[in-house]
């Protein structure tokens, strides 16, 4: 296991930024020119390159970078299942976008008879690094929003929980590899706050009996680096505070620190990943700016249930601007944490 976290912590989210090659590797891949074993190492390599990016910056709780996830759904997830057709994109020319991405329609019940494949990505990042380690999964209701019901079950609810026996025992297999802080990203409750007393009892049957350390990711879509809701957290609160989760996650940097505030009217005892890297600008933020974000956000939460992290995963970034944020995420961290604790300077990474 990874040492012991310091005073303010530093994550990310999930995925990190791809390099050139992994793209030109996975067109290859598509073009029939790698095998499963090509394709694997290539694989690998884009996880070192995400852990040394990470290491390089200084990020205190790192993940694989979700290198093997091609996008947020994709077969990386639902290609495990059974019971799926895949339907053609409702839109297939012009400016990318939501409607654009893939869908499917049950044609049986749902079952994943050999896992997700999260066992296999945890055991190969535990042999590449030593440093403290989250793993990401996407959420049952977020899974559940690109399969239409079709007869089978009888609405998207009814297919999350579904799909939340499934990885319930993913990360029940997880926890039994060694993992320890698993992250459930579901932006969905965010994109449809209508029932946030149902999604709270969808999630808690997701992590039922998984122990560990619990994360929620909640933000309003990234795809092409795009929201797709109004962002307004609040229809969650306080519903959301009810889920089995030791964290939440949240975005704030690309709303201007908007709703902060609703962590003083709905106090509670759950950590906050506050978003205070906005991977949705190229503006790249410096050290100073992290460091006022910071000081606004203790504000409202006590420093010892504060992690600073970005306001989404770095897929949709170019990887010369998610390095030079990282960085900036971590200088600032270290700013602020030298003002609460005295301390003079931090030891190198």
């Amino acid at each position: 296991m990874g040492s012991a976290l310091p005073l303010l912590p530093t994550s990310v989210i999930g995925s990190y930024a791809w390099p050139a090659w992994l793209h030109t590797a996975l067109e290859a891949a598509q073009r029939g020119e790698y095998g499963p074993d090509d394709m694997r190492e290539v694989q690998d390599d884009a996880v070192d390159l995400a852990l040394r990016d990470q290491a390089d910056a200084g990020v205190d709780t790192v993940t694989d970078g979700e290198m093997r996830r091609v996008g947020f759904f994709t077969a990386e997830f639902y290609g495990h299942f059974q019971g799926l057709r895949e339907l053609p994109p409702r839109r297939k020319v012009g400016i990318a976008g939501h409607d654009q991405r893939e869908s499917y329609e049950a044609v049986a019940e749902l079952i994943a008879p050999a896992g997700l494949g999260l066992v296999g990505e945890y055991n190969y990042l535990r042999t590449r690094t030593s440093a403290s380690l989250k793993m990401p999964c996407a959420g049952a209701y977020t899974l559940a929003g690109r399969i239409k019901p079709a007869g089978v079950y009888h609405d998207r609810m009814a297919v999350a929980h579904a799909l939340a026996q499934i990885i319930n025992t993913e990360l029940k297999a997880l926890v039994a590899a060694g993992a320890d802080f698993i992250q459930i990203d579901e932006p969905s409750y965010a994109v449809h706050p209508d029932a946030p007393r149902e999604f709270v009892d969808l999630f808690n049957a997701t992590v039922a009996g998984v122990d560990a350390k619990i994360g929620l990711h909640l933000c309003f879509g990234n795809f092409v680096g795009r929201p797709v809701a109004k962002r307004s957290y609040r229809p969650l609160f306080p519903h959301i505070l009810d889920v089995h989760a030791d964290q939440l996650a949240l975005e704030f940097a690309n709303r201007e620190l908007a709703e902060l505030d609703l962590w003083r009217e709905f106090p509670n005892n759950k950590g906050l990943a506050a978003g205070l890297i906005d991977v949705k600008n190229y503006y790249i933020e410096t050290a100073e700016d992290v460091a006022e974000r910071i000081r606004a956000a203790l504000h409202y939460v006590a420093p010892e249930q504060l992690t600073v992290v970005p306001d989404c995963g770095f897929s949709q970034t170019a990887r010369w601007a998610a390095r030079a944020k990282l960085k900036a995420m971590v200088e600032g961290t270290r700013i602020v944490r030298r003002e609460l604790t005295g301390a003079q300077q931090e030891p190198k990474v």
